[in-house]
């Protein structure tokens, strides 16, 4: 049996319900990658999800949750003394705000037990974490986490890495490019979104962050510019264009990454040649993006064989 592993932070998610009702749910950008994984991956793909939470009530509530969803717990140790993180959507003009609550997060500690972590690695196909998943960790740990991986893909797992930025987790902008280029040095598939890219680093061209993350070592680079074309780049065939999707109407862009990130890659692990992976990626995200909610189950055409 093959194993897509995800590394990060689930959170309870407490959304506007109207009339000062909230609705809680769980996720998180990695886990919802999982969560898109698990839909698109035939029954013989383990799909498990890598973090730390509580012993509290919450803690056994998304865990639970995880378990319904066909999500693998074996890789998330329970922490005493700790709990998960929260974050609340509200709106304002129309616009989707967030407001978090990480102080007592067990996930920030993801990498205090390299042994525990080494383990939970060993075994995967494919593993893959986001600069969210690092800029939670305390900078200490940032590099021995990275290591990990780094570890497991030289015995032969295929390591993903998207660039998603979230600026306020990150002690500075120094230190969110330098937690860029550490992750993409640790991975074979780097999945940045230009938008964000030409921001922090000042490019012009998505060529140009091709080309940075190939110094970097990346064997697959997938630049995704929001409603725009997609550009594929890998070490054995150059560089292509994939066309965008239209979309007659955009609902609620969260996810967008996430789905994109777990279409693609489930399409390269059961072997789609890359353009065919990288159309289910964009159909399936803009499937998402037009439904309210991160977690988006009519997204993905017909029932799992793996739920």
């Amino acid at each position: 049996m093959s194993a897509f592993l995800a590394l990060g932070e689930c959170m309870v998610e407490m959304s506007d319900a109207g009339d000062g009702l909230y609705r809680r749910g769980f996720a998180g950008d990695t886990f919802n990658t999982a969560w898109y994984a698990r839909r698109l991956l035939p029954a013989d793909w383990t799909v498990g999800y890598a973090s730390c939470v509580g012993e509290d009530a919450i803690s056994h509530e998304m865990l639970a949750f995880m378990e319904r969803e066909g999500i693998d717990t074996d890789a998330i140790r329970r922490l005493p003394g700790h709990t998960v993180g929260l974050y609340m959507i509200s709106l304002e003009a129309g616009e989707r705000a967030f407001s978090y609550w990480r102080g007592q997060s067990a996930a920030r500690l993801l990498a205090e037990d390299l042994g525990w972590l080494d383990g939970v690695l060993k075994g995967r196909e494919m593993l893959y974490f986001s600069a969210i998943t690092l800029a939670i960790l305390p900078p200490k740990s940032r590099e021995p986490f990275c290591g990990a991986l780094a570890r497991a893909r030289k015995k032969g797992a295929i390591v993903a890495f998207d660039t998603n930025l979230r600026p306020q987790l990150w002690e500075s902008r120094e230190a969110m490019r330098e937690g860029l280029t550490l992750g993409a040095r640790t991975a074979d598939i780097v999945l940045p979104s230009f938008d964000e890219e030409r921001t922090l680093f000042g490019e012009t061209d998505p060529a140009e962050t091709v080309a940075r993350y190939r110094r970097h070592g990346a064997d697959l680079v997938a630049v995704k510019r929001g409603g725009g074309d997609l550009l594929l780049w890998q070490r054995e065939a150059g560089s292509a264009a994939v066309p965008a999707r239209p979309v007659a109407r955009v609902t609620d862009s969260t996810a967008a990454g996430d789905s994109f990130a777990a279409g693609l890659l489930a399409g390269l692990a059961t072997g789609l040649p890359l353009r065919d992976a990288a159309g289910q990626a964009m159909a399936l995200a803009a499937r998402v993006i037009q439904a309210p909610g991160a977690l988006v189950p009519e997204a993905v055409p017909g029932p799992s064989d793996g739920r």
